[in-house]
Formats: structure tokens, C-alpha cells, sequence
């Protein structure tokens, strides 16, 4: 076997074999990660489609919402994350809110770019 045989047929192999998905940057996957922990963790419930959810539901939710988008290539910002996946229900169209302790409820995408405002000015 030829060495040029050998390297033609490595590189053909790379071009069938497909790439792994498409991933969210690391710093959008850092700060979605830190948005869903704090939904997650929040004492808040989460109205999607009518329902209230507790926070660990919620951000079971999102994530897989996330994830969805990630493999497709769609999250190349955090503001992407709040817009596609984490704003209102892909099913109904009904904006998603939040809802904390002593507190009126808040559309989800207000609630989420606060927290990512906040946490982009601790330089994180």
C-alpha cells in the first residue's frame, strides 16, 4: 500500500464520517448554563402554556429546548438562547413567565437578559 493511497484514503474517510453537531460557543453554553441554574435554583415558578412549573422543571425544559437548538446550529449568542428557546412555547406561541415569591409575574425573557446583564457585569 502506497503512502498516497494511505492519505487519500484517510482524508476520504474524514469527509464521509460527518462532523460531531454543531455546538453552542463555550462562553453561550457558560451563560445559558448559568441562566437555567438560576431558574433552576430560584424559588420562582415558570407558566408555560397556562401551567406553573417549579424552577428544576422549568429549566429541565429549557435545557432540552437549548440542546435542540444547539445541534442545529441556532444559539451563536445568549440573546439567541432567550429568543428561540427560552421567550414563549414553539407549541402554543404564548409568551413563557416567570413568577417569584412576593413578586408580579414577568415575561421570561425579561427575567432571563436581567440575569444575564448581571452576570456579564461581574465580568464572568
Amino acid at each position: 500500500m502506497s503512502i498516497r493511497f494511505l492519505f487519500s484514503t484517510i482524508a476520504a474517510l474524514c469527509i464521509a464520517v460527518p462532523a460531531h453537531a454543531a455546538e453552542a460557543p463555550v462562553r453561550v453554553q457558560q451563560e445559558v448554563t448559568y441562566l437555567l441554574d438560576a431558574v433552576g435554583s430560584s424559588q420562582c415558578q415558570f407558566n408555560r402554556n397556562g401551567a406553573w412549573y417549579e424552577g428544576e422543571q422549568a429549566r429541565a425544559h429549557l435545557r432540552k429546548k437549548f440542546d435542540y437548538l444547539a445541534k442545529k446550529n441556532m444559539v451563536a449568542t445568549t440573546e439567541n438562547f432567550i429568543e428561540r428557546a427560552a421567550t414563549s412555547s414553539s407549541t402554543s406561541g404564548k409568551n413563557y413567565q416567570i413568577r417569584c415569591p412576593g413578586a408580579a409575574p414577568v415575561d421570561s425573557a425579561v427575567w432571563l437578559q436581567e440575569r444575564l446583564a448581571s452576570l456579564r457585569r461581574q465580568g464572568r
